[in-house]
């Protein structure tokens, strides 16, 4: 990625896929990192997921970096107000870029994939849980929500809900919240016409786990993936 990339606008979305693999010794050099990135990722005992975590926020800096025309090391990040409080932890923001595109990052076993748009975005990467998660997190859905789940045969109940929750927690990046709004607060399901307001939620098929995408916009959004090819972790 060493020539940058426009912003997307009018719905449009890019969405960048990586897998990198936990084992790459080149994840061991975290000088893209800052310090509280580097902080996070000492803080993991299983040597794979702290892999995953670096890769995921490497990916993120490469990614960025192409659209903001700087360094991926030199990117600073905070947070936008919540729109709760107002106080300073709503969604991630790059700082000290003149019109920085927004961004989403999300990360689950063997798979980041990084959102960047024009407008508030939000997305999400889910694996399908063993039953008696899905029993046990039921109860705190939207009620459309759980009824919708309860009338999906239980042979697909597992993925059905993973591709829920995958909408719902994009959605709530989307908004700066995450799970604080709580979960039963906003239905997410199967039909677009009870979302939200304001916000198009989408499916993305193809990458091997449950992903969503929700976006701030008129119009549906029109995805873009791309992939980050692993050579693109090294540091820079």
């Amino acid at each position: 990625m060493t020539r940058a990339h426009p912003t997307p606008r009018d719905g449009a979305v890019d969405v960048w896929e990586l897998r990198p693999s936990d084992r790459d010794d080149a994840l061991d050099d975290t000088r893209a990192l800052d310090a509280t990135e580097r902080a996070r990722a000492a803080r993991f005992v299983d040597p794979r997921h702290r892999a995953r975590y670096v890769a995921a926020h490497i990916a993120l800096r490469r990614v960025l970096s192409a659209y903001a025309d700087l360094p991926a090391a030199a990117l600073t990040f905070g947070r936008a107000p919540c729109p709760g409080c107002g106080g300073p932890h709503g969604r991630p923001v790059l700082t000290g870029v003149d019109g920085a595109p927004h961004f989403s990052l999300s990360h689950s076993r063997g798979l980041a994939v990084v959102a960047v748009a024009g407008a508030p975005v939000g997305v999400d990467v889910q694996h399908v849980p063993p039953a008696g998660t899905v029993a046990h997190c039921a109860p705190a859905l939207h009620p459309g929500e759980r009824d919708e789940l309860a009338a999906v045969p239980d042979p697909g109940r597992a993925e059905a809900f993973a591709r829920l929750w995958a909408r719902k927690e994009a959605y709530l990046k989307g908004i700066g919240t995450g799970l604080a709004r709580g979960t039963a607060a906003d239905y997410l399901g199967a039909d677009p016409a009870g979302h939200p307001p304001g916000w198009h939620i989408h499916d993305l098929p193809g990458l091997g786990a449950p992903t969503a995408l929700a976006l701030r916009s008129t119009t549906p959004p029109r995805p873009t993936v791309r992939t980050l090819p692993a050579g693109n972790l090294l540091p820079g």
